[in-house]
């Protein structure tokens, strides 16, 4: 929405100067963002800083520390000490994490043990018989007895509910005399106890026979002289216990008038204290009356209950305390190799970044060639990504090597087509190798994946500018311009075409508009450069010449345009020094070989200067305008038959139009002598 005045009255308010910059990092990575869009360059170098010194991590702020040409090292930046710093803030996180877990779980786990030991055969005994689910961990346990138990008290006068009617009963089969599902379970089909089929119609309800039950014994009590000829409550369960709590075959007799005997088979091996309590509960004497042996099954069952929950009991404890033992093992174990996994990690990825960041930053200060050296030092995997490629691709760029240049930059547009990062360098990589074809076709690519990127545009314009179609050139940049005027290369472009245009005052005012976006944008005062030197201001020139090699001081084009300037002002010493230092920056420009020969001939110094371009014709034999000087310095030598030779070729290279009728006049005028030639002769 481009409302950096509001965005930065949130960030920092003006009312409150000193308060803290919300978000942390992020905030203070925004408020950088705001700053240097403003031209405010060192509040946002300090911004950045900051971000980073609160997130190492934070890549974006350290990149654009980067373009404004401040970073520090990246070997100082992402150092040992960081790595530490992290895996101690990691450890401190992980560590608040666990204890909040832990805490959570000390208040749930009381709640679940009670619920677990809670639940006994009689509660059990009272759910309907289809919840049958398993309980993970306790087979004799099922799922609807743990939600029961979890939904109501656990008193057992709760489950007592009233029996049912006769009409709710009719058509329902009774449950079968013993509850003990764990020791029925390990009955088999042919051994099973044949259940009475008695009509619920007839059948008296279940709190009849209890109450006629106690009555009796109460009558008994009462009417009988003797105390002890009745026995007590134990007497009976003892005496009607087996002795041997080990016998495998036990005899039960089951209700009603046809009762029908039989034998339940236990396994030995896997008989146990628990099992063997729950057959024993089950046996009942023959011939008793069924108001009694209703009654004593009940009273049987509450002792049943005791010493189930005794045993669960036991068995929780027991359980826990082996799990807590291997959990606490099992948890250093783990701490140890997720600290040592951890540490890994973040000296791996703070590797990463030191390589990565120094590449950007060597990139960013146009030390191309050692950026190029520290790119290759990544592995092959980080090596053939988008970015990096990419980043590969603009660092030829800039050391003008237009061949490897295309050559990254194809597969960086392989490897990744929807990125759009670095493709307007691409299109202007194939406008200097003159392939039409290749260029059109990317601009349409990157058409179809965003039109909206100001990156398609430039290249659709740069498409049009090899056309030699400038109009339309210029309206395609103009075009990416007001796609986003952040866009210090799209403005770049539109004064390049106006500068081909001739259009000076457009020129430099587009020019400048790239200077306000980023003023480290070297192009653009290199073409204001070239519009002064143009328009022979040759102070105006040499000033901004020398701006853009302060930022670029690799750049051996840069280098040649200082040294032009330099001999227009009749500074020709200070203009072969530059010269020279061109041609050493690189040997396969013929640009400032040429410009050399230029300055030597103004010196007269014409064996030195056919010497420099015999050097270059063996890198650029098909210029005419070497010739065409080289036809110059024999006519001075008098060497007329060279020098005719000379302009011959240099006409049959189809030169400019513009030094097409230059080189004409001096050919005719090559036997005459030095006084009629005329100044603009060549």
């Amino acid at each position: 929405m481009n409302l950096l005045r509001e965005a930065e009255e949130t960030l920092c308010p003006v009312n409150e100067p000193n308060v803290e910059v919300p978000s942390g990092a992020t905030g203070h990575y925004l408020l950088g963002l705001i700053y240097r869009y403003t031209g405010r360059v060192a509040a946002a170098a300090e911004q950045f800083t900051q971000a980073l010194t609160l997130d190492p991590l934070l890549w974006a702020a350290y990149e654009e520390l980067c373009i404004l040409g401040v970073a520090e090292d990246a070997n100082e930046c992402f150092t040992e000490a960081t790595a530490l710093r992290l895996q101690q803030e990691q450890t401190s996180t992980s560590n608040l994490e666990k204890s909040n877990f832990v805490n959570e779980n000390r208040v749930l786990s009381p709640n679940v043990s009670a619920s677990l030991v809670d639940i006994s055969p009689k509660h059990i005994k009272q759910l309907p018989a289809n919840n049958t689910a398993e309980v993970p961990g306790y087979p004799h346990l099922r799922a609807t007895a743990l939600h029961v138990q979890n939904s109501v008290q656990s008193n057992v006068g709760q489950f007592d509910s009233p029996s049912p009617t006769v009409t709710q009963t009719s058509g329902i089969v009774p449950p079968p005399l013993f509850r003990n599902l764990h020791a029925y379970q390990n009955t088999t089909s042919g051994d099973a106890p044949a259940k009475p089929k008695v009509n619920a119609v007839n059948q008296p309800p279940r709190r009849k026979y209890l109450d006629e039950a106690r009555l009796k014994k109460v009558t008994g009590r009462l009417f009988n002289p003797s105390g002890d000829s009745v026995p007590r409550r134990s007497a009976r369960l003892s005496r009607d216990t087996p002795i041997n709590s080990n016998s495998n075959i036990s005899q039960f007799g089951g209700n009603g008038s046809d009762h029908s005997s039989g034998k339940l088979r236990v396994n030995s091996s896997t008989s146990s204290k628990l099992c063997s309590t729950a057959i024993r509960s089950v046996q009942v004497r023959k011939g008793k009356p069924r108001a009694t042996e209703n009654f004593d099954e009940g009273s049987r069952y509450e002792a049943v209950d005791e010493m189930w929950t005794d045993n669960i009991a036991a068995t929780s404890s027991s359980l826990s305390i082996a799990e807590g033992r291997y959990f606490e093992q099992d948890k250093a174990e783990r701490t140890l190799s997720q600290d040592s996994k951890m540490a890994t990690g973040i000296r791996e990825l703070l590797g990463l970044l030191r390589t990565l960041g120094e590449g950007y930053r060597l990139s960013c200060l146009f030390k191309c060639q050692e950026a190029l050296e520290i790119y290759r030092k990544l592995p092959e995997p980080q090596f053939n990504t988008g970015w990096v490629l990419c980043q590969v691709g603009k660092a030829y760029f800039e050391l003008v090597d237009y061949l490897e240049a295309d050559h990254f930059f194809e597969l960086a547009h392989r490897l990744s087509p929807c990125t759009l990062e670095g493709m307007d360098i691409y299109s202007t990589v194939l406008y200097h190798l003159n392939e039409e074809m290749r260029l059109s076709y990317l601009a349409q690519e990157l058409i179809s994946v965003d039109r909206l990127s100001p990156q398609a545009w430039c290249a659709v314009g740069n498409c049009f500018a090899l056309r030699k179609d400038h109009e339309t050139a210029l309206k395609n940049f103009q075009r990416a311009v007001q796609l986003d005027s952040r866009v210090a290369y799209a403005h770049t472009l539109c004064g390049h075409e106006y500068s081909a245009l001739e259009d000076y005052e457009n020129s430099v005012k587009f020019y400048r508009c790239a200077l306000q976006v980023d003023e480290r944008h070297y192009n653009a005062w290199y073409g204001l450069g070239v519009v002064y030197l143009r328009q022979e201001k040759f102070e105006f020139a040499e000033h901004h010449f020398r701006r853009a090699f302060q930022i670029n001081p690799r750049s051996s084009v840069l280098m040649c345009y200082l040294g032009m300037a330099l001999h227009a002002l009749k500074r020709d010493e200070d203009a072969l020094e530059m010269m020279e230092k061109a041609i050493f920056s690189d040997k396969k420009n013929p640009l400032p070989k040429y410009q050399k020969a230029l300055i030597l001939v103004g010196l007269q110094k014409y064996q030195e200067a056919l010497d420099e371009l015999e050097r270059l014709r063996e890198i650029a034999p098909h210029e005419s305008s070497m010739y065409a000087l080289m036809g110059k310095i024999y006519k001075q030598l008098n060497i007329l038959d060279k020098a005719v030779f000379c302009f011959g070729v240099a006409l049959d290279l189809k030169p400019p139009a513009a030094d097409l009728a230059i080189i004409k006049s001096a050919m005719e005028k090559v036997h005459l002598p030095d006084e009629l030639m005329e100044d603009d002769d060549l």
